[in-house]
């Protein structure tokens, strides 16, 4: 990933975290794009979206820490390989 391309996800992150009114969402974007890089190759493309989609809201209804979002991807990353 190209520091451009770091700067303007980073700016994305801040922008539509604010738009939703999520203030305190941990940062790990480059685990997400992981999981939906994944879910991509491992399943189909289309999956990929989806599959974020879901870890984000399991991990939101687990609390949304740092680490429920660590165990989300784990359990998600699991089900791609099963």
């Amino acid at each position: 990933m190209t520091d451009d391309t770091g700067a303007v996800l980073d700016a994305w992150w801040g922008a539509l975290t604010e738009a939703l009114g999520l203030t305190d969402v941990p940062q790990v974007r480059d685990a997400i794009l992981g999981l939906a890089g994944e879910a991509a190759h491992g399943v189909v493309r289309p999956a990929a979206p989806l599959t974020t989609f879901l870890a984000g809201y399991a991990a939101g209804l687990a609390g949304g820490s740092e680490q429920d979002v660590a165990r989300a991807i784990a359990t998600s990353r699991g089900a791609i390989t099963a």
